[in-house]
């Protein structure tokens, strides 16, 4: 794997303006691969981290994106107007869930029937991950000779297989060695998760030399009014988890953390707002939050948040907590530096990456230290909160027109290159 990696500061807006027409070019549409969020929104869940990111590159490449869409062992180009219907649907944000699948089962029908040809050197962004494990992906990209770009969020599965359901670390081998052999690029979120592909790479041998590119995800949350937040919430002060509930989050202690606190100090415990879906390996979780009547009055659990809530849930917490033994980018730390709110995290490389020296870093199994920050936090003077606010002072949440403008850029010196390429050869 190529260990460079893209540099330099961007492009001029004059620059930028002549890359955007380029890629809105539609006699060279980008084919955007978007089968994770068809099937996402099949099942009617929740979207998580890697699906804002899959939503936010459709939102940027619309204009110019023809649909993608792997079902089982084959692979659809979607025509042009087929591709905005597709669109249209999964950027919806009101439509109900059973209105969304019969819309979504009505258009399902408009791509099964003929195979649209791909052209030969487009470029065909797959952000999900999705169908990497399949020899089918590797078969349909050698017959449609297209450049892959493919995003990679996290190594997870490989480094802490145990955090992941069974065969889940076969899997991702597979899609990380189809990423190295077949990509043209890959964009990373972060160096954090680039260097952990390298080392890959090296132990894989691999001799696949993809274009790299390290581009934050951006913050689009907007700052809510304080009155929106739910009514199950009490007046006390709150801290809020977020995320969905699976072992790697380390919800299990911090439900443990406050099952201590209630039982110490009684009704002056502050509350803990859970927001996620329970997922794998949570069944301890789960028993905590069924089960102990320590904490019952004083965690409050939210499945399904719509944004305005979600976002005034954490506009209103005294801090984010983020113990995490593992991730591969940690978005709702940036998202709550950006609205204002303290960040009490895992001493991870990632976070450090993207947050610097702001949040307050402990172990992910330091019980005291985080009981000690959290029952100082929840004062309403607390010295420590105070100092954080100060180290927010200047600081700027990564955004996502920075990072499509790193995006575009590369992409559009990948497609100069192919260019010269195949001008050479000819």
């Amino acid at each position: 794997m190529r260990s460079s990696r893209h540099k330099g500061g961007g492009p001029t807006r004059n620059a930028y303006i002549r890359i955007l027409m380029s890629i809105m070019d539609q006699q060279e549409p980008v084919l955007l691969d978007v089968s994770r969020l068809v099937w996402r929104a099949w099942s009617g869940v929740m979207p998580t981290g890697i699906d804002r990111t899959c939503l936010a590159y459709l939102e940027h490449y619309r204009p110019s994106a023809q649909a993608v869409v792997q079902r089982g062992h084959f692979t659809r180009v979607l025509s042009p107007s087929a591709s905005q219907r597709l669109f249209d649907i999964l950027l919806s944000h009101d439509a109900g869930v059973s209105r969304g699948r019969l819309r979504m089962a009505a258009l399902l029908q408009a791509f099964s029937g003929r195979r649209l040809p791909s052209v030969p050197g487009q470029f065909y962004l797959n952000v999900g991950h999705t169908g990497l494990d399949r020899r089918a992906h590797s078969a349909w990209l050698a017959q449609a000779r297209v450049h892959p770009i493919y995003f990679v969020h996290d190594l997870i599965p490989l480094t802490h297989p145990e955090f992941c359901r069974a065969g889940e670390a076969h899997k991702h081998r597979l899609r990380m060695r189809s990423v190295l052999e077949n990509g043209a690029g890959i964009i990373s979120n972060s160096h954090d998760t680039l260097d952990q592909l390298s080392v890959f790479a090296d132990a894989e041998k691999s001799t696949g030399t993809p274009s790299t590119l390290v581009a934050p995800l951006g913050v689009s949350f907007s700052t809510p009014e304080a009155g929106k937040i739910r009514k199950e919430k009490s007046s006390k002060p709150y801290f809020l988890v977020l995320g969905t509930i699976e072992a790697r989050k380390n919800h299990f202690f911090l439900l443990t953390l406050w099952a201590e606190l209630a039982r110490r100090l009684g009704d002056a415990c502050p509350q803990l707002v859970v927001i996620g879906r329970r997922g794998w390996e949570s069944e301890q979780t789960v028993d905590m939050l069924e089960r102990c009547a320590a904490i019952k009055a004083h965690v409050l659990e939210l499945p399904r948040c719509n944004d305005a809530d979600l976002h005034a849930y954490v506009k209103g917490a005294q801090a984010l907590l983020f113990p995490s033994f593992v991730e591969g980018y940690g978005l709702p730390v940036i998202e709550a530096l950006a609205c204002g709110t303290p960040v009490i995290a895992s001493h991870l490389p990632v976070f450090r990456e993207l947050a610097g020296s702001i949040p307050d870093y402990l172990s992910p199994v330091d019980g005291i230290g985080w009981m000690t920050l959290i029952e100082n936090y929840a004062q309403p003077h607390s010295e420590r909160r105070t100092e954080q606010l100060r180290r927010m002072a200047g600081w700027s949440p990564p955004t996502w027109a920075a990072h499509f403008a790193q995006v575009d850029y590369w992409l559009e010196q990948l497609r100069v290159k192919h260019r010269s390429g195949r001008s050479s050869s000819d």
